[in-house]
């Protein structure tokens, strides 16, 4: 409920749904040697340093590479290796650029000297745009010995400890639970169309156990629906361009909040949201995708993330629902609320849904 509030108090600039900020960083050993790898958005580097020296909205190969050395500095001033009481001295090889699911990056090659014998324990310090977006995070895959570690960085967590043996299953497991439940919070196409669902919820029966019982088919609809989709999307078994996926995930939530105001489908809404959470699962693979883990890992982090995201939205639920059924009766839910949200809803995702079908930029 104060999350609805929230959104019709602060209109659409408060929420923007756009793909959370990532970068990726792998550290490997190759040949008695450290080497790394960070691909870094431009879009994000544009807003920390601004590449786009003409100002006309296309960021070039040539704007690219006339900030190389500010790029490597400004990333390299926010990142540290340390091998026990030592730092790792880091050094750029080269400077590419490569696109991923959700726009192109800078890509940084590493050197690493950690002195001798090769460490086989690292302590990574991360704090890149930790000043500028609290919602950043740096996705690490790190090979030392014969596992592959991952984890994940960012403003809250800037510390990570890798060792040649790997980490434990469950403080891996643990980290992508936790980005499951972030990105549910943060990803507010995905948390508008939860909403969007849930809003009529409280209406459909007298009782509460019932209302309960019918949010609960709705929600464990969606979540078995992405979590299909996300496993195969993440697995490569399926893949769909993102700015289509991304323009379909908009149109479900402008969908679903339509059908509050001119109700088309009253029954059976776990069928709508098992049909439309298979396109909020591709949604929620990229981040996964672009990390690169092997199949075990891979697994591992898919269990987890959705998880996460069952949690979030189970949180969601368990905030939404006393607060909505008390209120049910009242003039404020079904007109303000039910109405009014739904239509400044409808108003939100038909912006973001113009914003993906032609590449524009109209929400601030």
């Amino acid at each position: 409920m104060k999350i609805l509030l929230l959104l019709l108090l602060l209109g659409p600039g408060a929420a923007q749904a756009h793909k959370p900020s990532d970068s990726y960083l792998v550290i490997e050993a190759e040949r008695g040697q450290l080497r790394g790898r960070w691909d870094i958005a431009l879009r994000d580097l544009e807003y920390a340093l601004g590449l786009d020296a003409n100002g006309d909205g296309a960021i070039t190969w040539g704007e690219v590479r006339a900030k190389h050395e500010e790029i490597a500095a400004y990333a390299l001033a926010r990142l540290s290796v340390n091998a026990g009481t030592r730092r790792c001295a880091i050094a750029p090889t080269a400077h590419l650029v490569d696109d991923h699911t959700d726009g192109t990056y800078a890509v940084l090659q590493l050197a690493l000297d950690c002195g001798e014998p090769m460490p086989q324990e690292l302590e990574i310090e991360y704090s890149l745009f930790a000043d500028l977006d609290p919602t950043h995070r740096g996705l690490l895959r790190a090979r030392l010995g014969e596992q592959t570690i991952t984890g994940v960085l960012g403003p809250d967590r800037p510390r990570l400890l890798i060792r040649g043996e790997g980490r434990s299953a469950l403080d891996q497991f643990r980290d992508f639970a936790g980005e499951g439940v972030w990105h549910i919070w943060i990803g507010f196409d995905h948390l508008l169309f939860l909403i969007a669902l849930l809003l009529p919820s409280v209406l459909a029966a007298s009782r509460f156990t019932a209302v309960f019982w019918d949010v609960v088919k709705v929600v464990t609809a969606f979540t078995v629906a992405h979590s299909i989709t996300l496993a195969a999307a993440a697995l490569g078994v399926v893949s769909l361009p993102t700015r289509l996926v991304e323009s379909a995930i908009a149109f479900s939530v402008l969908l679903a909040a339509l059908n509050n105001l001119r109700p088309v489908v009253s029954r059976g809404r776990w069928i709508v949201a098992f049909g439309f959470g298979l396109v909020h699962g591709f949604g929620f693979a990229s981040v996964l995708a672009e990390l690169g883990l092997p199949r075990e890992g891979l697994l591992l982090a898919l269990v987890g993330f959705n998880l996460g995201v069952e949690a979030g939205q189970l949180a969601v639920v368990a905030a939404f629902l006393p607060a909505a059924y008390a209120l049910r009766d009242r003039w404020i839910y079904r007109r303000l609320i039910l109405v009014g949200g739904s239509a400044a809803i409808a108003f939100i995702a038909a912006l973001w849904m113009a914003e993906r079908i032609f590449n524009l930029k109209i929400i601030l």
